[in-house]
């Protein structure tokens, strides 16, 4: 019973909310309803057996919900107008009562009959700050917690908190309208919704936080919304690229975990268990008339190609991943992306190489566990196993996961023990050095060191430079930052 009404929570609570804001038009009346829809499954379920249709049942439980709290509204208002108050204020509260009892009898007929969708554009408005829009869809359609986001822009949950509720103050106070918004605006407001639906899948890919390194409900949600937007947008070749950047990490999923939890070096897994569906869907939206000037998330699906079409490990083009990553960086300069290109620099050139490129990043990503673990990874392969040893205990103090602070312990353990006489080196476990990966994750890679958008994941969610999600808090979200391994 529990594990129903979690996977429901997961799975239902962003369509809930989504559905009750375009009904109501208040967002904190949306959420409130929406979690006391939870509650009482809690109570009902037990007792009366899990619904054939839980969404169903909680969206028409949520749905009543509000329809009772605007009823008692509109009684007050009502007496509000007794005592000599326009009827202005009677005929505002009766809207959305009216709108909640048609909504059963009515057809959709939106443009994209899905109310998460129209929650992400409104959420996008270029009204709201970047962060703000980035933080407030991931908040109400999402349903991270305020903590979750807070570590996705390095800021205090505190001042993440008050981000929300000034963004949906501004929504409220700006009458910002719930709607895709007309096809003259759509491109504007393109590049804000992709950065959203990408830092959603990330945060499925691999947990900023707790115990389980993924969260497999979030990264369908985002890619079901992003075939959406796919199919809004046709002519938009950077939803087509999004949409293939993701399939083409999420096809990787059941063999980058084993069961118990921990990461599976590149090098390790069972290629057969790939999604080649995934992956052939993927490679053929790359080929669909690919543009003259791909942008970010088309240069890093093609980044990840580079892997999927790799029959082994060794035959990955490292080579093009390292020129893909120049391309990248120049579209979009950031720190985490010269990262990713200094660890396909190593992959391609050697480890003397991709180490050169590290020490300019360090003032620009403060905190930045992946930048450490890089480090030690190139220092190992190198032979300098004690500088490694403290490099990897730099990085495990700084991940934010169970399973990556497992690894990193092993290994730091491992740089240790070849940091002691000559006799007692030996190859270390795992095969393979540290990948950066989706979310701040990491992977190891068949013996090699490879970043985001050249290995085995699609992200990194914060950085640096007073980073919001995936970017420059000036510069709105990078997608790049964003970033993708293959």
């Amino acid at each position: 019973m529990k594990a129903a009404l979690e996977e429901a929570f997961r799975t239902e609570r962003g369509r809930i909310v989504a559905t009750l804001i375009r009904l109501t038009g208040d967002w904190d009346l949306a959420e409130e309803c929406a979690q006391d829809a939870f509650a009482r499954a809690l109570g009902a379920w037990p007792r009366d057996g899990v619904p054939l249709r839980p969404g169903a049942w909680l969206t028409t439980t949520a749905r009543n919900l509000a329809l009772d709290r605007l009823r008692r509204g509109t009684v007050e208002a009502a007496r509000l107008r007794d005592h000599s108050v326009t009827t202005a204020a009677v005929t505002a509260a009766a809207e959305p009562h009216a709108r909640l009892e048609e909504d059963a009898q009515r057809e959709e007929d939106d443009v994209v009959p899905d109310d998460r969708l129209l929650l992400i554009f409104t959420c996008c408005h270029p009204a709201l700050s970047m962060e703000a829009r980035v933080a407030l869809t991931l908040r109400t359609l999402a349903g991270l917690t305020t903590a979750e986001i807070a570590r996705a822009f390095l800021v205090p949950e505190a001042v993440m908190g008050q981000r929300i509720v000034r963004a949906k103050r501004k929504i409220r106070n700006a009458g910002i309208p719930y709607r895709i918004p007309p096809a003259r605006l759509l491109p504007e407001r393109t590049t804000a919704v992709l950065a959203v639906l990408y830092l959603l899948f990330n945060e499925g890919y691999s947990a900023g936080s707790g115990p389980e390194p993924t969260r497999p409900g979030l990264t369908a949600e985002a890619i079901r919304l992003a075939r959406v937007l796919a199919d809004l947008m046709p002519g938009e070749p950077e939803a087509r690229g999004l949409l293939a950047l993701m399939l083409l990490h999420d096809s990787r999923r059941e063999a980058r975990i084993d069961d118990a939890g921990d990461l599976v070096t590149l090098e390790a897994q069972d290629r057969s268990r790939w999604d080649r569906a995934a992956i052939d869907e993927a490679l053929a939206l790359l080929d669909a008339d690919p543009p003259e000037r791909p942008g970010p998330y088309l240069l890093q699906a093609a980044i990840s190609a580079c892997h999927a079409v790799a029959a082994e490990p060794a035959d990955t083009d490292w080579r093009s991943i390292a020129l893909l990553y120049r391309r990248l960086s120049a579209l979009n300069p950031s720190p985490v992306i010269e990262l990713n290109r200094a660890v396909a620099v190593a992959m391609a050139e050697g480890p003397e190489a991709g180490l050169a490129l590290l020490p300019p990043l360090e003032p620009r990503l403060p905190g930045y566990h992946l930048l450490p673990a890089a480090r030690a990874d190139l220092l190992r392969r190198l032979g300098r196993h004690a500088e490694a040893a403290l490099a990897y205990e730099s990085a495990l103090a700084l991940a934010p996961t169970d399973a990556e602070r497992r690894f990193l312990r092993r290994r730091a353990t491992a740089a240790s023990a070849q940091a002691a006489p000559p006799s007692s080196e030996g190859r270390e476990e795992g095969g393979g050095p540290v990948a950066i990966t989706a979310g701040g994750g990491m992977e190891v890679v068949s013996g090699e060191l490879a970043g985001p958008g050249g290995a085995e994941a699609p992200g990194d969610r914060g950085h640096g430079e007073g980073a919001a999600v995936g970017g420059r808090v000036d510069g709105g979200v990078d997608p790049g930052d964003v970033a993708a391994q293959g």
